[in-house]
């Protein structure tokens, strides 16, 4: 059995019912003071770029980007400090991309380098994801990006870890058929945890065939700081890629 459905099998008792919870995903929302340009762009140019959830979300989502031409829209759900976000934007200039991210420090970085290339296809929020996804209208979104998330590793802290029931429910909506959910992790439990509940879900499908389908990066892949940091310290990164299938979640 390959090691990383064997992980996932292992697992079954693993992963409890927080599919409840309604508390926030991440810990402390801020580090380092900023530096002043830091500060002036989150004061400044934040607000022009964040998402106004206060509005009703648009009928066409291409719409948040009135300087680009953007064809479909992808959402990355914790930018860090926004490496990925921006290669993405900069390689895609026809795909709207959605970055969410809680921490200041790293939305503070992200601002930076959104300002240094002029990129006009990037909208943020600096805040949960979920608001995000519940705000978006039905099948909105052809991919979502969930790249080295923290993987709580405190069975307390379990129900702050992203993947879970409601959460894949929300993306299921938001997501439209054919679309791609794309998770990346150094960390083996939380990969096992991640197939458990991707497996139990009648929206989602692992795509993997052979090993190297979880053992290689995606296509056109930038890379992370997070993920250079775990190879330098010897983990194994994992790519785990899932379609939307046509299958509705079900409701109770």
């Amino acid at each position: 059995m390959p090691r990383a459905a064997k992980l996932c099998d292992e697992s079954r008792d693993g992963p409890m019912d927080e599919d409840r919870h309604g508390g926030a995903l991440h810990g402390r929302r801020k580090g380092k003071k900023l530096r002043p340009r830091q500060a002036g762009l989150m004061a400044d140019l934040l607000p022009r770029l964040a998402l106004d959830l206060e509005t009703p979300a648009p009928e066409r989502p291409a719409s948040l980007f009135p300087g680009a031409a953007v064809r479909a829209l992808w959402l990355e759900i914790g930018i860090g400090g926004g490496e990925h976000l921006v290669a993405c934007a900069g390689s895609n200039p026809d795909i709207g991309l959605i970055g969410c991210e809680p921490f200041v420090n790293g939305m503070a970085k992200a601002v930076s380098a959104i300002d240094a290339t002029g990129l006009a296809n990037i909208r943020l929020h600096h805040g949960d994801a979920r608001e995000v996804l519940d705000w978006l209208p039905d099948a909105a979104l052809q991919k979502v990006l969930l790249l080295y998330p923290d993987p709580w590793p405190k069975r307390r802290h379990w129900k702050r870890r992203f993947v879970c029931r409601g959460n894949l429910d929300r993306l299921a909506r938001v997501l439209r058929p054919g679309g791609e959910l794309l998770v990346a992790s150094d960390i083996e439990s939380y990969v096992a945890w991640t197939l458990a509940y991707v497996r139990d879900h009648p929206s989602f499908a692992w795509t993997a065939r052979r090993a190297d389908d979880w053992r290689r990066p995606f296509a056109d892949w930038p890379g992370t700081r997070y993920e250079a940091k775990a190879i330098r310290e010897g983990r194994v990164p994992t790519y785990l890629h899932f379609r939307r299938t046509d299958a509705a979640p079900e409701t109770g």
